[in-house]
Parts: C-alpha cells; structure tokens; sequence
C-alpha cells in the first residue's frame, strides 16, 4: 500500500481530496438552490450557491492536477530513450478525467455567478399589454345609426 512512488501516492491524494471536495460542493449545491426549503433566504442561498461553486472549482483543480501529473509521468518515461521498464500509454481514464475536471470547473464557475443573479439591482420589467385577436385587433367603425342585420350563428363544425 505504501510501497509506491510518491507521485502515485500524490496523485491518489489528489484525487481522494478531488472526490471529498466533489461531494460536499454538491452538498452545498443542492442546499444553495432556490427550488429548496433549506438555507434561508435568497441572498444566503446564493452565498451557498457560491461556494458550492469554489468546491467544484477547486475539486476540478485538483483532478487536472492529478491527471496531468499522471500523464506528465507518463509521457516522460515513454519517451526516455534510456528507460527500460514496460512503457505505458495515455488511456482513456486520463481523458475521462481531464474531461470530468473540465466539467467540474465549468460547473463551478455557473454555480459562482449564479450569486449576480439574485443580487438587489433593480430589474427592468415587462409590461403585459394582454392577448390580442383577430376582432380586437381590428378597428371598429362606430356609426350612429345601429346596424340591422341579425348576428350570424355558426356550428361547431364551421371552422373546420
């Protein structure tokens, strides 16, 4: 267990904090949102909300880390001439990872600026004018004298 390298031992270290941090940010996420009862008011849920993002800003940050010291370690023996040991190759748990970092650290970021949204600036609002048809659309000309023909009664299948 503790016979290996100390870059191996760094990089599991890595990604034990990376998982640990990965967990309690989405922890924090889930109290931070606004759909949820728990964690106060507004602005201490974006507070929340924002440090569920430095979590997973920080969980992808030690992620890359890890992957990249890994394939840094990697590429260096497969290309030293003098190294005689088995060679391996990048496989597709490092690009698993350097791409699950990326998304953490996108993820991180959305969850930091989501703390602007529920700032108090004053929004602008929109006013609602109603639906309008076809007849109210329409002008109306207003005679003084009432027209006389009789109001025309359509079936149900008449606008078919």
């Amino acid at each position: 267990l503790f016979l290996l390298t100390g870059y191996i031992q760094a990089c599991r270290g890595l990604m034990i904090s990376a998982v640990c941090l990965g967990f309690f940010g989405a922890v924090f996420g889930l109290v931070g949102m606004k759909c949820t009862k728990v964690g106060g008011s507004d602005q201490t849920k974006a507070k929340i909300a924002c440090l569920a993002g430095l979590m997973f800003i920080l969980s992808g940050l030690c992620s890359m880390t890890s992957c990249s010291l890994y394939a840094n370690r990697i590429t260096s023996e497969f290309f030293d001439p003098s190294f005689v040991a088995q060679k391996y190759e990048l496989g597709a748990a490092l690009f698993i990872g350097w791409a699950g970092a990326s998304l953490c650290i996108i993820g991180g970021i959305i969850f930091c600026f989501s703390i602007a949204e529920n700032s108090n600036s004053a929004r602008r609002g929109y006013a609602y004018n109603g639906a309008t048809s076809v007849m109210s659309s329409r002008t109306k000309v207003h005679n003084s004298v009432p027209d006389k023909t009789p109001p025309k009664h359509f079936d149900k299948n008449a606008y078919v």
